[in-house]
């Protein structure tokens, strides 16, 4: 009988600290996540030293009710899997120092794991993966196309020229007087609306799969201007739809041209902005039609957790890669192939 695999993961890239364990890479034993929603929402947005601070006051405890809510003893478990990059600098060094302290304290493998892999990996712990697989990531930080011949295989094949898609949400809900976070304002006043203002899609060149919402922002703001310029009252619900059916649209449209392109068995969506119900309803209507079988994880597994790090971080596991105790944060890190 075959030995279980169990792997804690912790992640702080950003303003979530998490950890979770994992057993065989698919099962979630436990997945604890501090959010830090409430104390970012009155700046705006996320304040790095701030976020920093909270990881350090709740990252023990984080991982202590990851391993009690498991059941397990820091022995039982075969690896620690960690954020390495990318992220806010002072916030992944958070994650990565707690990582290596708890892995040498306890004389267990140390794997970094970087982050957008991790929001692929969330999809394995709801299905197995098919390949060749597209993975359109779609978050505060990154808009990308991934395409996967095998697993730890990463091949980017399209990618954001200017503003991330959630970037853009943020933004054009500041624009409009939402609070923080921006994205599940703006898809909340699009599914209410009952009119839509028409905004440009930035297409680009014609055969190429990036993207670009700089433009898109830009026009939502001078539409707001203009109307204000003359007086005209706002209709934050029309511009909201308008705002998300450009972004759906391009990412939609391109997603289903890159899916036929390559010929893949399998499609997944992946980041915090996959959460989004117009962006999942817009997809799974486009690959119902190619029938190419199209995944999403649920919202919570959407945005950022510890059990996607402790999925990406078992399949690394049984690949044979392994950290070492010199790991560092990494911002900038370059989702490169493990294999």
């Amino acid at each position: 009988m075959t030995k279980d695999i169990y792997i804690v993961g912790i992640e702080t890239s950003c303003d979530e600290t998490a950890a979770s364990v994992v057993r065989n890479g698919n099962e979630i034993i436990s997945n604890v996540v501090a959010s830090q929603i409430i104390s970012q929402k009155r700046f705006g947005g996320v304040v790095p030293e701030i976020a920093s601070r909270h990881h350090v006051e709740q990252i023990t405890l984080v991982i202590e009710e990851a391993l009690i809510s498991a059941g397990l003893k820091p022995k039982e478990l075969d690896a620690v899997a960690v954020t390495e990059g990318p992220g806010l600098v002072g916030a992944l060094l958070i994650g990565v120092n707690a990582a290596k302290a708890f892995a040498f304290a306890n004389g267990l493998p140390i794997i970094g794991v970087h982050h957008i892999a991790g929001h692929i990996y969330a999809n394995e712990l709801m299905q197995p993966m098919a390949f060749p697989l597209l993975a359109l990531i779609v978050s505060g930080g990154h808009t990308e196309l991934v395409l996967m011949e095998e697993h730890g295989s990463f091949k980017l094949i399209g990618e954001t020229r200017d503003d991330a898609a959630g970037e853009a949400y943020d933004k054009v809900a500041r624009v409009l007087g939402l609070p923080y976070p921006g994205g599940p304002q703006i898809d909340r006043l699009a599914a209410e609306s009952d009119g839509v203002v028409d905004f440009p899609r930035a297409w680009l060149e014609s055969d190429s799969y990036d993207f670009s919402f700089s433009g898109l922002k830009s026009s939502v703001i001078n539409y707001k201007h203009n109307l204000e310029q003359r007086g005209e009252k706002v209709n934050p619900h029309h511009v909201a739809a308008g705002f998300q059916v450009s972004v759906v649209e391009v990412l939609t449209t391109k997603a289903v041209k890159a899916a036929r392109e390559y010929g893949v068995k399998q499609v997944i969506a992946a980041g915090g902005v996959a959460a989004n119900s117009g962006l999942r309803a817009s997809l799974e209507e486009a690959f119902g039609k190619e029938e190419i079988p199209f995944y999403v994880p649920p919202i919570a597994l959407c945005t950022d957790n510890a059990a996607m790090i402790a999925a990406a971080g078992s399949a690394m596991y049984v690949d044979g890669v392994r950290g070492t105790l010199a790991m560092n944060g990494k911002p900038g890190m370059p989702l490169d192939s493990w294999k």
